[in-house]
């Protein structure tokens, strides 16, 4: 997934290097594994425990609430990013926005461990809070340490991706075996833990970070006053849904996010072209992210099936006995990090190859490509989905299959969606370009948990009705892109 990072944070201090990178590298590399062990490990158990019954040590949720619960705890992670990033650079400085942000995961991930019905909500809500201090101010903390820019940036973040995908990987494929031999409450006291330790790792090494990231310059300074208001509104509310006077329906408030974060959109982009005073060019390059937006939240909208509908479709319908292995469902979310890291290189040779012969396939076809090959994973997941219907089990390598395409699309589309967006925008709206592309991902994640949530196990019919639809989605969506690839090119003229 593409980072947030801020140019604009003091750079690091020169000092020791490992194999020429600075040694603060390898801080943000393990804070940022750590991170995301924790994070993919709750995601590979999250609607997983929610759906398994009461006496399994589960919360006994039917799957639409379950679905529900997951697509609003993907869309905050991305949405609250945005607020994480002012609070770096208003109040805390980005050091200590990391150490809050880990802080606040370990805690939630604690409370996700008591089992409660009732901390496992709040519980996630703080984990949420943690995601968005620290994830976009990591990466920030990353560009810091090359002030210099050019290809030596370019290769410390490429080592910073593979920190992301390791932590992945590891997550998806301890914690759900941890959840399966010793219940539930230990995966999640596994994923606090991962995270305590990147908390540690960072206060004892992030001397080498030297002076980026400190404390915020008086006159960058904010108030903190919006900062107490909302954190009382969100007392407020956990109070009210604890005592039981405010009910929340997670299925209601999931659709009113969804409509929410759209419109959220709308306005902006209204604002952009009608409002901001762009030029004629300027403007065109607007309309061509309005079109990397759309695609951008269909694409994530099926991407994300992998730990809602996916997961479910691996613990109900998949033959999980493998070489006398006895494999929880879980696991099987650890192959697309896997794949990221056995692929991300060989796309990165190829677009250089195609770029060397001046054959570099442009942005809107690239992000078309990523479509169809999400479209391609549903189809196959259709045909799984149709032999279950017929009474069968299947075998692992549908699912296997599925995210090797998946992670393909990915690869064409993430990486270049945040670089395309910053660039598509004068200077002074770079900023709200990386806000937009984020809630594109927001909007993606709240979506996917709806989408999953109209699979119904009562009418088992559903489930290759949903993947076919998701595969419509996908192929016709980038079938579009592909034929407004011209016109992408001439909109973007001047855009390298």
């Amino acid at each position: 997934m593409s980072e947030l990072a801020d140019a604009t944070l003091p750079p690091a201090t020169a000092g020791a290097t490992i194999l020429g990178q600075p040694r603060g590298l390898a801080t943000l590399f393990l804070t940022e594994m750590w991170e995301r062990f924790t994070y993919y490990g709750i995601q590979a158990v999250l609607i997983l425990f929610m759906v398994a019954a009461a006496s399994r040590g589960g919360l006994g949720l039917d799957d639409r609430t379950s679905n529900s619960i997951y697509g609003l705890f993907l869309g905050s992670t991305y949405l609250l990013g945005l607020l994480g990033g002012w609070i770096a650079d208003r109040l805390l400085g980005a050091q200590r926005a990391v150490v809050s942000g880990g802080i606040f995961i370990t805690v939630g991930n604690v409370l996700l461990a008591f089992g409660s019905t009732t901390l496992f909500f709040v519980g996630l809500l703080v984990v949420a809070l943690g995601i968005g201090l620290l994830k976009p101010n990591v990466s920030a903390l990353v560009a810091a340490l090359y002030p210099e820019g050019g290809a030596r940036r370019d290769a410390g973040f490429s080592i910073f991706y593979m920190g992301i995908n390791t932590g992945a990987f590891l997550g998806a494929l301890i914690v759900p075996e941890v959840a399966d031999k010793l219940g539930w409450r230990s995966g999640f006291t596994l994923s606090a833990l991962g995270m305590a330790l990147g908390v540690v790792q960072f206060l004892w090494t992030r001397r080498h970070l030297g002076g980026a990231g400190g404390a915020v310059a008086p006159a960058n300074r904010g108030s903190w006053t919006p900062m107490v208001v909302l954190a009382a509104l969100l007392a407020a509310v956990v109070l009210l849904a604890v005592s039981g006077i405010l009910h929340i329906d997670a299925a209601l408030l999931a659709s009113s996010a969804s409509w929410a974060y759209a419109l959220l959109a709308v306005a902006y982009f209204v604002y952009l072209l009608g409002f901001a005073g762009l030029k004629g060019d300027e403007r065109r390059r607007a309309l061509v992210m309005v079109a990397l937006f759309a695609a951008s939240v269909t694409f994530w909208a099926g991407y994300q099936q992998q730990g809602a509908s996916f997961n479910l479709f691996a613990a109900r319908y998949t033959d999980l006995h493998v070489l006398g292995w006895n494999m929880p469902p879980g696991v099987l979310q650890a192959v697309n990090p896997l794949f990221v890291i056995t692929l991300a290189g060989v796309f990165a040779a190829l677009w250089l190859a195609l770029g060397r012969r001046g054959r570099d396939l442009s942005t809107g076809a690239k992000f078309g490509a990523g479509l169809i090959l999400l479209g391609a994973g549903f189809l196959v997941m259709y045909f799984a989905a149709r032999h279950v219907l017929a009474g069968s089990v299947v075998l692992p390598t549908w699912l296997v299959c599925t995210y090797f395409l998946h992670t393909c699309g990915e690869l064409c589309l993430s990486p270049v969606g945040l670089s395309s967006m910053s660039k598509l925008v004068p200077q002074r709206f770079v900023g709200q370009a990386m806000g937009m592309w984020f809630l594109s991902l927001a909007l993606g994640g709240n979506l996917a948990g709806q989408l999953s949530g109209t699979y119904d196990p009562g009418h088992l019919e559903s489930l290759p009705g949903l993947f076919l639809r998701i595969f419509w989605y996908g192929v016709i969506a980038g079938a579009v892109m592909l034929a407004l690839t011209p016109l992408v090119k001439r909109m973007m003229a001047g855009v390298r």
